[in-house]
């Protein structure tokens, strides 16, 4: 109490911004919450940011691998990646998803005034800079596009290849070049996604991740995208409800990021899809204008929506892995396991005695 009339009195006298006194307040989503869903076994990894915040990450495959950082958007947590992370962890990648602040496991601010777009970048970056991870291969999808791609232009020489689908990074040069080879898809305009998320009474993240992919999602799994938000209570949502808002000011914090981005010759794939009709010809500005996007085989996936990691997540998985084939950098080998490297060896000794019983038999006789 004595410290807190002190900060007070303090305050009073220097007036020092509010977020110099007091921590960011913030829900944290039970754990039990998290019991049980399907297809997500992944331990959880926590880091400190700004202070008091913890921010949740899944840490999948060999510890001295070469780094896959899978970045989420709006309204979606790493329980997105599900599909993607066993098949890259197995390829001998240390893949990382992270649920971003307001997200997931991720602590909760409870005022939409502590979420912009710096701070969500400034969160990221600290992850990436605790874990010092270096030759990153990025994909990013939606809001993991504005936040990852602005890393990639801040830390280049961290970043080794770039994979983004249905994203964006607001600002930047025009495209002169199009449109698209596919039709555009039925859908919401952004101005229309944007309306509904301030508006609507009840932000259901579990149903407009369904609305937003061509497979109708299992009542289990859209019960997983509504976990980290119990009950859709708004006191869990303030970073959902704001997402959308942030969009219309962030080319303005970007110009240094698309500086970065106009002068990458490493590795840049496209692989949007051909069922979003908010990012639908997005893919063409990178491709005009990343110079290490000239020689990569961009594609469009089919069958699937704006959350095309729900929808076809272990095609994007493999392309990853092909991506990653022409490029690297080469994976881990893999190390036997002990029990397998026995079973192995016992295995030569049966094989080489059966030989050598073979070998001293007489002459004709038949084993």
């Amino acid at each position: 109490m004595r410290r807190v009339i002190l900060l007070w009195m303090t305050g009073l006298i220097f007036c020092p911004p509010a977020s110099a006194l007091d921590p960011i307040p913030f829900a944290r989503t039970p754990d039990a919450q998290f019991v049980g869903l399907p297809d997500y076994p992944f331990a959880p990894n926590y880091i400190q940011v700004d202070g008091d915040l913890r921010l949740h990450y899944v840490d999948e495959g060999p510890v001295d691998g070469p780094i896959l950082l899978l970045i989420h958007g709006e309204p979606s947590w790493s329980y997105l990646y599900r599909k993607m992370i066993p098949p890259l962890a197995a390829a001998g990648y240390r893949v990382i998803a992270p649920d971003l602040i307001g997200f997931g496991r991720s602590d909760k601010p409870i005022n939409r005034s502590d979420y912009s777009y710096a701070r969500h970048t400034d969160w990221i970056e600290e992850l990436v800079l605790t874990l010092d991870l270096n030759e990153i291969t990025l994909f990013c999808q939606d809001w993991g596009g504005l936040i990852g791609l602005r890393l990639v232009g801040a830390h280049p020489d961290r970043f080794a290849g770039v994979i983004a689908g249905n994203t964006a990074l607001p600002g930047g040069p025009a495209i002169t070049i199009g449109p698209p080879d596919h039709p555009k898809p039925a859908g919401p305009t952004f101005a229309e996604w944007l309306n509904y998320s301030q508006t609507v009474p009840v932000f259901d993240t579990g149903s407009i991740i369904d609305g937003a992919t061509e497979t109708a999602l299992a009542p289990e799994v859209v019960e997983a995208y509504r976990a980290p938000f119990p009950d859709e209570d708004e006191l869990y949502l303030a970073g959902a409800r704001v997402f959308p808002t942030l969009v219309g000011a962030a080319g303005s914090e970007t110009a240094s990021a698309w500086a970065a981005l106009q002068a990458w010759n490493k590795p840049f794939l496209t692989t949007f899809s051909d069922g979003d009709s908010i990012t639908w010809g997005g893919e063409l500005r990178f491709i005009e204008h990343v110079p290490g996007a000239a020689n990569e085989p961009h594609v469009i996936v089919e069958g699937a929506g704006h959350f095309l990691q729900e929808d076809r997540g272990e095609e994007l998985a493999s392309l990853m892995l092909d991506f990653l084939a022409r490029n690297g950098p080469a994976p881990t080998p893999t190390v036997p396991s002990t029990q397998a490297f026995g079973a192995l060896l016992l295995g030569l000794l049966l094989l080489s005695g059966g030989w050598l019983a073979l070998a001293q038999k007489p002459h004709g006789e038949t084993p």
